[in-house]
């Protein structure tokens, strides 16, 4: 059982500061940084940490192919990366010494997949993949549709979130991954409440997933909810903790873990994550999964 990723890969340029540039303010960063990023790199990379075989697919710049390599070494299939001459995805990320984090994101060569890259990316699957992919890339409504066609389940994590999100194909979403931002943009709503009243009303098609940051995680399953709390942690960045998140959930739930298990699974390797700096760079290995929640166990 593979996981098919249609995702971004990124080059993030990191400043740290003391706080959030304002406008027509000139600050000084006290570090820099030039790291893998992109939620698709980064999801794919938790995915293959977690265990799972995950193939990703994707464009980068032939002048960086040393971050292909980098997601290579990590376990990631990247058969579908396909060096372009257009420039490589790229953020510029601010950090303040809370964790907290603001991105500038720049499309580049993740705008360059179409609908023949999907295809061909969607050769040689079985009916028990699954198919991942996020708002960072072109195609995504050919992405959902062909996988549907093909009958594969369909998880979507649609950050960050746009306009264009609510014109894609999603009835064709079996998994649907948001934070509180991104529900309240696709149902209108802006308490909890009534944002899961608008899921469990509108997307009876679809399992969802709400994270929370600190306050953990919900599931709406069939006529089930399930929450899980988030672990305790000191962060220092929070940059790649909603993918960690979803790589570590997805590859626990798409080879039948239980779903509480899976979610706080998750919350387990997210928390680990936000207490060590960069995106990619941060997400943790199976055994420090393993040992985090050993020592976490009740």
């Amino acid at each position: 059982m593979a996981i098919i990723n249609f995702g971004s890969i990124n080059i993030d340029h990191v400043y740290h500061v003391d706080h959030f540039v304002k406008p027509g303010e000139t600050l000084a960063s006290t570090q820099y940084q030039q790291l893998l990023g992109g939620k698709g790199a980064n999801q794919s990379i938790a995915l293959a940490l977690a265990g799972a075989e995950v193939r990703h697919v994707g464009s980068i710049h032939e002048g960086d192919a040393a971050f292909k390599q980098f997601l290579i070494k990590k376990g990631v299939d990247c058969r579908g990366v396909k060096c372009h001459d257009t420039p490589s995805g790229h953020a510029i990320i601010q950090v303040t010494p809370s964790g907290e984090n603001a991105i500038v994101l720049f499309g580049g060569a993740n705008q360059t997949l179409t609908a023949d890259s999907v295809r061909r990316g969607l050769d040689d699957t079985t009916p028990s993949d699954w198919v991942l992919t996020q708002n960072e890339t072109s195609s995504i409504a050919e992405v959902l549709s062909q996988a549907k066609e093909k009958q594969l389940k369909v998880a979507f994590n649609p950050a960050p979130m746009s306009d264009s999100v609510k014109e894609l194909p999603l009835d064709c979403v079996d998994l649907l991954i948001v934070n509180e931002t991104e529900a309240a943009a696709i149902t209108g709503e802006s308490e909890l409440d009534s944002i899961l009243q608008a899921f469990r009303e509108h997307w009876q098609h679809a399992e969802v997933i709400i994270t929370l940051g600190k306050a953990g995680v919900i599931m709406l399953r069939d006529q089930e909810t399930i929450q899980v709390d988030a672990f305790r942690v000191e962060a220092s960045d929070t940059t790649a903790a909603g993918d960690t998140f979803i790589g570590y959930f997805l590859s626990a739930y798409s080879n039948k873990t239980d779903a509480r298990q899976a979610l706080t699974r998750g919350c387990a390797a997210s928390a680990i994550a936000v207490t060590r700096e960069g995106a990619a760079q941060s997400i943790p290995s199976q055994q420090e999964v393993d040992r985090f929640l050993a020592e976490h166990s009740s």
